[in-house]
């Protein structure tokens, strides 16, 4: 882990925000009501419904005077359409992309900035892992194709979120934008409070440079007591999470595992992760895979310790993107994180291992085929390292 952290904080407000038609309106309003500054870093953003939404808001914030900066991931914008691009600029908005896509970059063409974070006036935040597309939220639908968490958060913490775009932006104008300044913060992980009522803290990756949102979730990992929980929609864990959650199963915690199910946007990754089955299968780890639609969130749950964010955990993610999640201690949250969890297992199929060798032939084909090329590639890019 190179590079300083954020340190815990206590004396805020967090709100657990489930699915699109909560959390946009709330995101939206905060727009509105904006007086000084709005700042909006996203991975995906598509033209549509959702996006129009959004586009209005902005530019009336704009339109009254408010300062508008967007930090947009250019892989992840292809479908912003230069229509709403225009609209932005011509309201004043400073409109910045992350890694511009140039074919003589070759494999830097990978670096992306996978966060989703909202600040407005340097007081109100919201972070999480939505994009702005209508498979996260359509206007005035009351379900969203994608299910998808977002933590409101009000307090001190505000602040580090703050410095956390800003840091990104003033680095975006450099052409290695992945790797910014990094004087602040602490030079390492700083010890979990026992216990306390809003505490909170900046996870963050750096494409490389900087993990400490991976070195924090795996001390979580070996310190669990009760129960692990853990959400992800792409399950290509690194060794260390697998071996930890491996562990604190064969030591009587409850590992939970919630994972996509057969409705997933990228079915190559689920059958690559399903090669991990087996062997957390055998060490008492429990499966989950959810069936009413896609299951996109990002979120863990170790014993009362609550992350969420923009980061699956997985060698991919931590390996290219920049990343965040907030990590809390508060006793509200985490009873409305459990309740969320408690909720998704019970829609979701449970995987056992009878069930597991039970499958048909073309889906053993299909993990064999997906696993050997994701490792085949993972090891490649290892020896570049």
């Amino acid at each position: 882990m190179a590079g300083p952290v954020f340190p815990w904080r206590d004396g805020n407000r967090f709100e657990l925000l489930i699915d699109g038609p909560e959390f946009f309106p709330r995101m939206l309003t905060a727009i509105v009501r904006a007086e000084q500054q709005v700042d909006l870093e996203l991975y995906l953003v598509e033209a549509g419904a959702c996006a129009e939404a959004m586009v209005q808001a902005l530019v009336q914030a704009a339109g009254r005077g408010v300062q508008v900066r967007c930090l947009f991931d250019d892989y992840g914008s292809l479908a912003f359409t230069l229509n709403l691009r225009q609209r932005l600029i011509a309201a004043g908005i400073e409109l910045r992309w992350y890694n511009r896509l140039r074919w003589r970059r070759g494999f830097r063409n990978l670096y992306r900035d996978h966060r989703k974070l909202l600040v407005v006036d340097q007081s109100w935040a919201v972070v999480g892992g939505t994009g702005v597309t209508d498979q996260f939220w359509v206007p005035d639908e009351a379900i969203s194709e994608w299910h998808e968490v977002m933590v409101q958060m009000q307090g001190p913490l505000v602040a580090d979120w703050q410095m956390l775009f800003d840091r990104q932006w003033r680095a975006n104008l450099r052409r290695t934008a992945w790797r910014p300044p990094t004087h602040f913060g602490l030079p390492r992980l700083p010890h979990v409070p026992d216990s306390g009522e809003g505490m909170g803290r900046v996870a963050y990756a750096d494409a490389r440079q900087h993990r400490d949102i991976l070195q924090s979730l795996v001390r979580a990992l070996n310190s669990g007591q009760r129960r692990i929980w853990l959400a992800t929609p792409y399950f290509l864990p690194t060794w260390k999470v697998r071996r930890s959650l491996r562990r604190a199963a064969a030591n009587g915690v409850d590992v939970r595992l919630l994972l996509t199910g057969p409705r997933t946007d990228h079915p190559s990754v689920r059958y690559a992760g399903h090669r991990y089955y087996p062997r957390l299968m055998r060490a008492g780890v429990k499966i989950f895979e959810y069936q009413p639609c896609f299951l996109h969130l990002k979120m863990v749950l170790v014993d009362d310790w609550v992350s969420i964010g923009s980061c699956n955990f997985d060698h991919w993610n931590l390996r290219f993107n920049l990343e965040a999640n907030v990590e809390a201690l508060d006793p509200p949250l985490t009873a409305a994180v459990a309740a969320s969890f408690e909720r998704d297992f019970a829609q979701s199929l449970c995987i056992d291992l009878a069930h597991w060798h039970a499958r048909p032939l073309w889906k053993r084909l299909q993990q064999r085929l997906w696993g050997w090329l994701d490792r085949l590639v993972v090891n490649l890019l290892d020896r570049r390292d």
